[in-house]
């Protein structure tokens, strides 16, 4: 089993993003590295279920968060959780109007598991299709937390893609599976480790 990523659909000119869509990579860019090895994986992954007749899957993953993160590893919703507890600015790129789907790290096993036992090779996009801004999710970690951060907003980087929520269809219709868990239960669970 291949894990990949939304990632392969770089900054999406197709919205929702099915799994038939191709992608709008920057190859040279400054994500380049990243986008570029999760789908030459995928390529290869391909290659050798079709040369050598391999059992594979491959499995596209959207922003999944839950506890047990690292607290500095660069994700949104870690960031958005270290920085409110401690009452520092959240970070919020460009004007955050940026959108992101986030899915709920037991809905996530739950599919790859369901996965495991199906005859599939093709992708499946595994997220939770609700959409929200990076300001939504940031004034929702605010509130949550009870903290007394403000929002500080800095330089959009480069590439950074305008919008992400997968179409799951191909997940509902082969593992009769759909996210459960909603973004503020998740975001409290969350919290609760993070603040332990």
């Amino acid at each position: 089993m291949l894990f990949s990523t939304s990632e392969v659909y770089g900054d999406p000119l197709v919205h929702p993003q099915k799994e038939s869509y191709w992608g709008n990579v920057n190859p040279v860019g400054v994500r380049g590295c990243y986008d570029e090895s999760k789908r030459f994986a995928e390529a290869i992954t391909m290659a050798y279920h079709r040369v050598h007749k391999l059992d594979t899957k491959i499995i596209r993953i959207f922003n999944t968060y839950g506890p047990r993160m690292r607290n500095h590893d660069g994700r949104v919703v870690p960031n958005f959780i270290d920085q409110a507890l401690h009452n520092k600015p959240i970070t919020v790129y460009g004007k955050g109007k940026q959108t992101r789907s986030f899915c709920y790290i037991d809905d996530l096993v739950e599919a790859i598991c369901r996965l495991m036992m199906k005859e599939a090779f093709e992708p499946v996009n595994l997220g939770n299709p609700c959409e929200f801004t990076i300001m939504q999710l940031a004034r929702l970690v605010i509130k949550l937390t009870g903290s007394k951060s403000r929002i500080l907003f800095k330089e959009l980087p480069c590439d950074d893609p305008k919008q992400r929520r997968p179409d799951i269809t191909r997940a509902r219709k082969l593992l009769g599976w759909s996210p459960q868990i909603a973004l503020e239960d998740g975001l409290k669970r969350t919290i609760t480790w993070f603040s332990a």
